[in-house]
Parts: structure tokens; sequence; C-alpha cells
């Protein structure tokens, strides 16, 4: 993986396989005690953590790369923002469409990759996020170049993923697919995690300026999620893209 240099290859940069795997969960995005459980478990922190740093959602035109089926897309919706939604597995997009017609929430949902998306509308949203997705893409520096392209100059984009070593191979995927059943198996690759220093790297080679950074931890005897200083695992990030 070489998520520090720059892409801009044009082709549909995706796994087929991850797209297959994400399509035969799809009826489930929204069923709290599914296999999106840790979804919905951290979707407050995220967003939360989101909404601070960006001085507030409402009114923001704000960009879900990888949004699935609208967790986090219709949160961000709901505290005022006008959001729009791009994936490329249809079958979590019809679900996330059909959730947002019953629960009255608008987003604007698209079946679009981030590339193409980034030539059509350069400089578009305030902000950018990218959560829980830049792992499962064959191409992970070309959707942050596609992320640095469509915000704003001076904009926010926000990645989470997981970080590379023997810590997070034992929690992200012994533990969590294997041990405790957190998540099916085969859900992630170790190989595709990328290391704050890559992904921080491949921020800045695209003007995007690293801003804060968070660490994502979980409590297995207690069933809790929270936000802190370790980083080893799970990490969120944020950036601002440097004004012109």
């Amino acid at each position: 993986m070489n998520a520090t240099a720059t892409s801009t290859t044009q082709h549909q940069n995706a796994d087929e396989a991850e797209l297959a795997k994400f399509s035969a969960l799809a009826a489930r995005w929204w069923d709290p005690n599914s296999e999106f459980k840790p979804l919905h478990a951290i979707n407050p922190l995220r967003l939360d953590w989101i909404e601070g740093l960006a001085g507030g959602l409402s009114g923001k035109r704000i960009l879900d790369i990888g949004c699935g089926g609208g967790i986090l897309a219709e949160s961000m919706a709901a505290r005022g923002a006008t959001v729009t939604g791009i994936d490329l597995a249809e079958k979590s997009l019809k679900v996330a469409r059909l959730h947002s017609l019953e629960s009255g929430i608008k987003v604007d949902y698209r079946h679009i990759a981030a590339e193409a998306l980034a030539q059509a509308e350069p400089e578009t949203y305030d902000i950018v996020v990218c959560m829980e997705m830049l792992e499962h893409v064959p191409d992970p520096a070309s959707i942050i170049e596609s992320c640095a392209r469509l915000v704003r100059p001076g904009g926010k984009v926000f990645f989470s993923t997981l970080n590379r070593n023997l810590k997070s191979f034992a929690f992200a995927i012994v533990g969590a697919e294997y041990v405790l059943n957190l998540l099916p198996r085969g859900t992630h690759s170790y190989a595709k995690f990328l290391k704050p220093s890559e992904l921080g790297g491949a921020a800045r080679q695209v003007g995007l300026e690293i801003t804060a950074i968070k660490g994502l931890e979980y409590n297995p005897f207690s069933d809790v999620y929270k936000l802190s200083g370790d980083t080893s695992v799970n990490y969120l990030m944020a950036t601002e893209r440097v004004a012109k």
C-alpha cells in the first residue's frame, strides 16, 4: 500500500469483493444489534467530534464519502447540514434512501466514485468526511486526493481508519472478528490498514493540513467506546485544506 503517493487514476477505485460483502449486509444497516452495531455505537462520538472541530454543522454543505446505509450522513443532516452521501454499493444506497424517506431527514444519495465527483464538483463542500472507508479501497491515496479537491479552500476534511501494527491486528481483527464477534470475519484486511504517519503524509501532499487526531477505544467489559489519546488501533484525523 502506498498511501503517500498522490494518484490521479480514474478507474473505479473499489474492490468488488468489498462491495459484495457490504451489499450482502445492506438490509441490516439500520439494525443497532446487527453487524453494524459498532457503527451505531461510535456514531455519536464521531458526530460530536466533527461538529466541534467544524464550528457547528448547521448551514454547512457536507459530503460523506463511503456513506453506506447513511448512519453518519443522516445524523449530520439532522443537525442542520445539507448532506450528500456517495457510495459504490448500490444496495447500501437503496437502504439509505429508504431510511431517509422513513425518517424524513433529507440526504442526497448518489452512486458515484469520489474521483468522478471530484472532477464534476471541485471545491464545492465546506466539509468532507471519509470514515471507516480508506481501509476498504485498493488506492487510498486517490480517495485522499479526491477529498482535497472536493473541499473548498479553508474547508475541513475528516478521516477515520485503522492503524497498522501488532496491537491493531490483535484488537481489530483477532479480537473484534474472531473472539468478540463484533464484526463478521473477513471485514478487515490488515495489509490495508494505514499508519497515522502514512495518512498524514498523503494528506499533506495534496494540501490538507492536519489539525487534530484522536484515538477511538473499546472496552469489551463495559461494552463502551470512547475517544482518547491512544491512536494505536482506531483513530480519527481532522484536516483543513490550505487556502490558496
